[in-house]
């Protein structure tokens, strides 16, 4: 093969990696993991990986990418067909137009979304413990992230 189709292929690849990445946390996500109770506090991966990829190159991780990395997760996590696609999707949407808004709000905003979404109160237990498992895989996803798109993405 002549080095010019080589080329498009590795592009294709690089292209890729925010989409893969996502549904590689979507499966990670629905792994057996044995600790009862955890499915009900863990975040779910694939919105780190969303919020990300938004952040840093929305060019690479299009709306359509986002809205199949949500509904697999759906589909894998028994979830009502169309939640977490709705909740990826607006994610996406928030953090693509309201950057400087979404940044930083307490944990209090995070409870009172989180309870909208659900339509009721939640055991704030719950959601902060799952707050604080987000604030701490959120680094080292975002840290792993970067130097992949450092490695692999070229700059725009």
């Amino acid at each position: 093969m002549n080095t010019a189709i080589w080329q498009k292929i590795d592009q294709s690849a690089r292209n890729l990696t925010p989409f893969l990445l996502s549904i590689a946390l979507v499966l990670i996500t629905v792994l057996p993991s044995g600790i009862p109770g955890l499915a009900a506090v863990a975040p779910p991966l694939a919105l780190m990986s969303i919020y990300h990829w938004t952040v840093y190159r929305p060019n690479q991780l299009p709306v359509s990418a986002v809205f199949v990395v949500g509904l697999l997760h759906d589909l894998l996590t028994g979830a009502p067909l169309g939640l977490f696609t709705l909740v990826f999707l607006t994610a996406y949407g928030v953090t693509l137009t309201q950057r400087r808004f979404v940044a930083g709000k307490s944990f209090l905003i995070y409870w009172v979304l989180a309870c909208g979404w659900t339509f009721s109160l939640l055991d704030p237990r719950a959601v902060v413990f799952q707050y604080l498992v987000t604030i701490g895989l959120f680094p080292l996803i975002a840290g792993a992230f970067l130097r992949w798109q450092q490695a692999l993405l070229p700059l725009e």
